[in-house]
C-alpha cells in the first residue's frame, strides 16, 4: 500500500554490519543475527513503505520473543522518530513495534521514554483515530509498569487524558486507561492527582457496566480503594449514585484480588468517619457479602470484613450481654468463632446458615435494590499490567 500525503520522517542512523548481499538473500535463509541487521537497514530507507514493512517485522518478532527484544533495543530511537511522521500508518506500525519491545524488558521502557517517544503518545491520546489512541493506551500500560517512567508519565499531562477516555473512549479504550491509571497509582504522589481529575464518577459507571469477575472490575475497585484515602474521594463516592452499591456487588461476587479491594474501600471509609459512613454503607446490603467474606476471602478479606463487621455493629465495642436472634448478635457470633478456629467444614456450615438469616431480614431491602438498578453486563476483555499486540 503506497502513501499519497507527502512529507518526510527525520530518522537516527543506526550503525549496522549489513552488506549489500545481505540485503540481497531471501528473509526465509536469514540467520536471526542478520535478520535482525536487515531490518534495522529498512528502518534508514527513504523509502516510507519500508520503514513500515519494517516495523510490522519488529512487531512480529518481538511479541513473544525476549531475546528479539533485546536485539532489536537499536530500534527504538529510529522507531520513535517514526511517530513524528505525517502517515497514519507509519505512526501506527512504529508504536505497535514499540509497545512490544517495551513488553517485560524494563531497559527499553527506560530508553523508549529516553527517546521522546512520550510527547507523541499523549499527542495520539487525543487523536481522533481510534486505533492510533487505542495503541498509545496501551503502550502507556506497558511504559508505566516501570517505576522509572510512573513520575515521568505523570508529569507530561497523561492522566487527565486518561480519565477523559473513562469518560468518553471506546470499552476497550476504557478498560486499557483503567489499567494505565492503576499503574500509575502505584507511585504514591500520583493518586492525589488522579483524585483531582475527578475520576470516581467514571469508575463508578465502568465499574457498574463491567463484569464483576473481570480484571477491569480488579483495577477500578483497586483505584477506588487509594482514592476513598482522600475525604475528598470518600465524599464523592457516597454521593455518586449507586457509588457504594457498585463496590458492594464487586465485594459479593467479584474475583479474590477484587473483593479484597472492595471491602477495604468500605473498611477505610468506616474506618474514618464511622458516624457518617456506617448508615450509608449498611443501607445497600453489605451484611451478607460480608458474612461469606470472613471465611470466604483472602486473608486479608477475612480480617478487613471482621474489622468492618465489628464497626457496623450499633455499638461497635463488646457487649457481655445480646438478645437472641438479631442481626448484631449473628455477626458477634460469627466474628467470635472464627477469631477462635480454624476454616473448617463447620466454620462453613455455620456461615451459610447466618447468611441465610441476615438475607431473610435484608430480603425487603434487596428487593426494591433488584427493581431500580438491574444494569446488564457489558464484557470488556481483560488487561495485564502490560499488553502485547498481535
Amino acid at each position: 500500500m503506497g502513501f499519497k500525503e507527502s512529507g518526510q520522517c527525520h530518522l537516527t542512523t543506526v550503525p549496522t554490519t549489513v552488506t549489500s548481499s545481505d540485503a540481497d538473500t531471501p528473509p526465509r535463509a536469514l540467520s536471526p543475527s542478520s535478520n535482525v541487521n536487515q531490518t534495522l537497514l529498512l528502518l534508514q530507507s527513504d523509502d516510507v513503505n519500508l520503514r513500515v514493512q519494517a516495523a510490522a517485522e519488529i512487531r512480529r518478532l518481538t511479541k513473544t520473543s525476549q531475546r528479539y527484544r533485546r536485539h532489536f533495543s537499536g530500534a527504538v530511537k529510529p522507531l520513535v522518530d517514526m511517530l513524528r511522521c505525517n502517515y497514519i500508518e507509519a505512526k501506527e506500525a512504529a508504536l505497535a513495534a514499540l509497545l512490544n519491545l517495551a513488553v517485560k524488558d524494563e531497559t527499553n521502557k527506560i530508553n523508549i521514554i529516553d527517546a521522546g517517544a512520550l510527547e507523541p503518545i499523549i499527542g495520539f491520546l487525543q487523536s481522533e483515530d481510534p486505533t492510533l489512541q487505542e495503541h498509545a493506551i496501551a503502550a502507556l500500560i506497558t511504559l508505566s509498569a516501570s517505576s522509572v517512567n510512573k513520575p515521568i508519565i505523570s508529569a507530561s499531562g497523561a492522566i487527565p487524558l486518561l480519565v477523559e477516555t473513562l469518560r468518553h473512549g471506546s470499552s476497550q479504550a476504557k478498560s486499557d486507561a483503567v489499567m494505565a491509571l492503576y499503574n500509575l497509582s502505584t507511585h504514591p504522589e500520583n493518586v492525589s492527582l488522579i483524585l483531582q481529575t475527578d475520576p470516581i464518577p467514571p469508575l463508578v459507571n465502568l465499574l457498574k457496566s463491567c463484569k464483576k469477575s473481570s480484571k477491569t472490575a480488579e483495577r477500578c475497585t483497586g483505584l477506588i480503594e487509594l482514592l476513598v484515602g482522600f475525604d475528598e474521594g470518600r465524599t464523592v463516592l457516597t454521593s455518586e449514585e449507586g457509588g457504594i452499591l457498585a463496590v458492594i456487588e464487586v465485594l459479593e461476587s467479584g474475583s479474590l484480588q477484587s473483593r479484597e479491594h472492595a471491602v477495604g474501600t468500605l473498611l477505610t471509609m468506616c474506618q474514618s468517619d464511622r458516624c457518617k459512613y456506617r448508615e450509608p454503607i449498611l443501607r445497600e446490603g453489605v451484611i451478607p457479602g460480608l458474612l461469606e467474606l470472613t471465611v470466604q476471602g483472602t486473608p486479608k478479606s477475612q480480617s478487613k470484613a471482621q474489622t468492618l463487621l465489628r464497626l457496623l455493629r450499633d455499638n461497635p465495642y463488646p457487649r457481655s450481654e445480646l438478645q437472641p436472634d438479631t442481626l448484631e448478635n449473628i455477626v458477634c457470633n460469627i466474628i467470635s468463632r472464627i477469631d477462635g478456629e480454624e476454616q473448617t467444614g463447620k466454620a462453613k456450615q455455620m456461615l451459610a446458615e447466618m447468611v441465610q438469616v441476615s438475607m431473610e431480614q435484608s430480603l425487603k431491602h434487596l428487593q426494591q435494590r433488584a427493581l431500580v438498578c438491574t444494569p446488564a453486563d457489558l464484557t470488556i476483555s481483560n488487561c495485564a499490567s502490560e499488553v502485547s499486540l498481535k
